[in-house]
């Protein structure tokens, strides 16, 4: 039971490192590299508190749109069109933080029961993992139920997931947060 609660701790920091890099990294480089003297590290995270928050405590990227709509066109003055286009298609489909969860999951899965993954089976995870997070709805643990899936391409036994629930809520959290940022991201560079 010791081994056990010491694997998800190690997963749940590698799935929370990994959403960390993704918010305080890649999307304020993305754009920095697009909006250029424009862009303002800062500003960003004040701009998109208010939705991050919604996300984080919902759990949910649909509930989270009015809020995140607001924020992009009045704090990151993103044209009403863009965002009105943008958000609503991101919200279903940008699920970045829900992929790289389902990716890390499954990996951590397979280690834990001992099996040996070949580079083909990386790539198939690699693959699932993010049609799968384009197909998972924008609801609280639609990333859990879309993992059956990646789980399955692979051959492992999707009864694994239920190892995964004391702590997917609180990584739940953490990848709406996330996904929530890469639409406010993908919305002020294409307004850009």
């Amino acid at each position: 039971l010791l081994e056990l609660f010491k694997g998800l701790g190690i997963y749940m920091t590698t799935v929370i490192l990994g959403l960390l890099v993704m918010i305080f990294a890649f999307y304020p480089l993305l754009l920095k590299q697009i909006q250029k003297k424009k862009f303002k590290y800062r500003k960003l995270f004040q701009d998109l508190s208010p939705a991050q928050f919604l996300a984080f405590s919902s759990s949910s990227s649909a509930a989270a749109l009015p809020v995140t709509m607001e924020c992009v066109t009045e704090n990151m003055k993103v044209s009403k069109s863009v965002a009105d286009f943008v958000l609503p298609i991101g919200a279903t489909m940008n699920m970045n933080g829900t992929s790289l969860y389902q990716a890390v999951a499954t990996v951590f899965l397979a280690q834990m029961h001992g099996i040996e993954l070949e580079f083909s089976q990386y790539l198939m995870i690699v693959v699932t993992a993010t049609l799968a997070s384009v197909g998972s709805a924008a609801v609280p643990s639609a990333g859990l139920v879309m993992l059956v899936m990646v789980l399955s391409a692979i051959g492992l036994n999707p009864a694994w997931i239920g190892i995964l629930f004391p702590v997917d809520r609180i990584l739940d959290m953490s990848r709406t947060v996330v996904n929530v940022t890469g639409d406010a991201t993908v919305s002020a560079a294409i307004d850009h």
